[in-house]
């Protein structure tokens, strides 16, 4: 076709396009990057549910010792707020609005249900994940794989306001302590809760030690739970001025709002229905100030917090037998533990570091207990039958790690 034809062509097929409507002009989508521009985007502000505390389209943690009653707190008293449309702990009112619960812990008939209950919450308006049905029948619900069937179920519910998921690191596919798995496995829910616009609240557990330190670094698993994490809220009993203990909820980090102050809560055991007994979290006052001056307690050993943390990596990559020195090396880098951190953990575990021959590479290794009523431990004895040609010693420095 000559330039004249094409020419003569392409305003017959424009004119045809315009006399037939807008209908035949779809936005033609390339693949590649998408990218928006500002003068694209409407600016908003941050949709609160409960203001400065949890955010529709944002997903939060909720971390804290055992026996604080994160659960309590979560799906009972939050969750009652919800579903009723009550008062927050700090007077503020609530929208009324559903509650999802996806708990691996604990029985929704016998323990999460009275809780709400006891709570003063709305039964109608909260929906525990049983599982997933197909064809082949009724299988457990998995977060990190059924997302997106979790997303069709809310809507045919009438929608959510807050979804409360127990434990959060049911969410990950992979190695909780590893910084890149933990934020790809969590994208799907962060984008579940843009879409659905509700909050999304995961719980979780306290390294052990860390009184005193940042709470957020105390988070269990990778920092990328925190880091993703739009809002932290911690859990804890601490030591009151005359010697009494407490128990607070605190803001410990946050994106989008305030990150300090916090309020006082206590746990009684109450009646739920005729013979059937539950926990109910009763709201204190507010109180001012961070999270890591208020959650302070007398044993101050923050600088333990990091080594325990550490050490719950190795016992994770460990787990499956001898590992190369530089994998644990790169893994620990990717899951943010500092080296000389990682390494005096080895030591709290009593790793065994062994070489592979003598021009092999350094491999570690979980150490087995040792025998009952041995008052001094061998190391050798610990190793596995099958490294006995191995050569077990301390970590040479020289290896560069």
């Amino acid at each position: 076709m000559r330039a004249s034809e094409y020419d003569s062509f392409a305003a017959s097929l424009d004119a045809d396009i315009e006399a037939r409507g807008s209908s035949l002009r779809p936005p033609f989508a390339l693949p590649g990057v998408v990218l928006a521009c500002g003068t694209e985007l409407t600016p908003e502000p941050v949709e609160w549910l409960w203001p400065y505390w949890l955010a529709l389209g944002k997903v939060h943690i909720l971390a804290g010792a055992p026996g604080q009653g994160k659960t309590t707190i979560a799906a009972g008293a939050l969750a009652a707020t919800v579903t009723i449309g009550g008062r927050w702990p700090d007077g503020t009112r609530c929208t009324p609005g559903n509650v999802i619960v996806c708990s691996g812990e604990d029985d929704p008939a016998d323990t999460l249900l009275p809780r709400f209950i006891a709570a003063g919450g709305d039964r109608s308006r909260i929906f525990f994940v049983q599982g997933i049905r197909d064809e082949a029948g009724l299988y457990p619900f998995d977060p990190a794989r059924d997302m997106r069937e979790l997303e069709t179920a809310i809507k045919a519910a009438g929608g959510a306001s807050l979804v409360i998921l127990d434990p959060v690191v049911s969410a990950v596919t992979g190695d909780s302590h590893k910084n890149t798995e933990v934020r790809r496995s969590l994208q799907p829910l962060v984008d579940a809760a843009a879409a659905g616009r509700f909050a999304v609240l995961g719980i979780t557990h306290f390294s052990k030690g860390g009184q005193g330190g940042d709470p957020t670094q105390r988070v269990i698993g990778s920092v990328a739970f925190s880091a993703v994490a739009r809002v932290v809220l911690v859990a804890a009993k601490v030591r009151g001025e005359n010697g009494e203990d407490r128990r607070i909820l605190a803001r410990s980090k946050s994106n989008i709002g305030p990150d300090d102050g916090g309020i006082e809560y206590h746990l009684e055991q109450v009646e739920a229905l005729p013979g059937i007994e539950a926990s109910r979290v009763t709201w204190g006052k507010t109180v001012e100030g961070s999270a890591r001056a208020l959650l302070t307690d007398v044993a101050d050993d923050a600088e333990q917090a990091p080594r325990e943390s550490a050490a719950d990596f190795l016992r994770e990559v460990l787990k499956d037998g001898p590992t190369s020195a530089k994998i644990v090396k790169a893994e620990a880098a990717e899951a943010g533990h500092a080296w000389n951190t990682v390494r005096r953990a080895a030591d709290d575990l009593l790793i065994i570091k062994k070489k592979d021959g003598m021009a092999g590479g350094w491999y570690w290794q979980l150490a087995k207990m040792p025998p009952k009523n041995t008052k001094e431990p061998n190391v050798e004895d610990w190793v596995s039958s099958d490294s006995s040609a191995a050569q077990v010693s301390t970590f040479d420095e020289s290896e560069g790690f």
